[in-house]
């Protein structure tokens, strides 16, 4: 009966990323055609590009629609539309959009599964330098966002390797006298990320950096239940962004991507859970408890 019971867990499990890969590629192809048919048709009708498409386009040009009413150049009003969705979408489930959606998540993903077929070893980061690498993020986007505002286009165009490669155009107008910076970091970064998973994700990506922080308020959580789990470590072998999830207390940290590897691969049913579980839940739970609760203290008199 519980060799059953595990066969049926296994199943849903492997359904779960069966569902997140098939996803994945979806909108990877998706944003390709988009390309395709802006760069065929350009000069001849009005096609969106990828820049239109952009969710963190809206974060870079929310400054000048609020002060001027007017958008920087090559972003649209899509650009805040799909900033509004995805500040909705994470405070409802975190960084799911990073695990599920992100074209550049995937092709990394992917670089990751050939490495691994081809039985070429991961680049291990120590631990202590991994911590410190992911505040990158934030200076990223501190960069972006200064630069942005200073410059008033879109400055981080001309180096962001998710543009470069899924814009094509280095397939449709290959110019490597105008935009070799474009083309060396989009090379950098994706023989980092075929060696490091998700290298782009944890230590540099702008936008993982803003969801990370407004995760703290996401009302989906994945928690850890210390009482159930073996300390295995098998939900952080699987991880493609590294966490450490067999230490998390309750919940995993807001770096999580919600890729679900690890509430899959997890022996332990219970152990790992997504739960309506925000952080600022336990504040409110703490202080109602207080209210109900009152300490006594005694007065000491001299």
């Amino acid at each position: 009966m519980a060799t059953m019971s595990r066969k049926r867990r296994s199943r849903r499990r492997s359904w779960s990323q069966v569902i997140r890969r098939v996803t994945q590629a979806a909108f990877a192809l998706f944003i390709l055609a988009v390309s395709v048919r802006h760069a065929l048709l350009e000069g001849t009708t009005t096609t969106a590009s990828i820049d239109a498409l952009c969710p963190f386009g809206g974060l870079e040009t929310l400054w000048r629609f609020l002060s001027e009413g007017t958008y920087v150049p090559k972003t649209h009003t899509s650009n805040l539309v799909l900033g509004l969705g995805l500040l909705l979408g994470t405070l409802i489930s975190g960084a799911a959009f990073c695990g599920w959606i992100c074209p550049f998540g995937t092709l990394q993903d992917a670089l990751t599964w050939l490495r691994t077929k081809l039985r070429l070893p991961e680049v291990q980061v120590p631990s202590q330098l991994d911590r410190w690498l992911r505040y990158g993020r934030f200076v990223t986007l501190a960069l972006v966002l200064y630069m942005t505002a200073s410059t008033v286009k879109l400055w981080f165009a001309n180096y962001d390797p998710y543009r470069t490669i899924f814009g094509l155009g280095w397939l449709f107008e290959f110019n490597m006298a105008e935009h070799w910076p474009a083309y060396l970091v989009a090379i950098v970064i994706l023989a980092l990320s075929f060696f490091i998973p998700r290298f782009w994700c944890k230590y540099i990506c702008p936008l993982g950096g803003v969801l990370s922080l407004l995760g703290h308020f996401s009302l989906l959580r994945i928690r850890r239940n210390a009482s159930s789990c073996k300390s295995c470590t098998l939900c952080e072998t699987l991880c493609p962004v590294g966490l450490p999830v067999a230490s998390a207390n309750p919940r995993v940290s807001t770096n999580c991507i919600g890729c679900l590897a690890c509430v899959d691969t997890c022996p332990r049913h219970g152990a790992l859970e997504v739960q309506l579980a925000p952080a600022w839940l336990d504040g409110l739970r703490s202080l109602a408890h207080r209210l109900h609760h009152p300490s006594t203290t005694k007065e000491v008199t001299p």
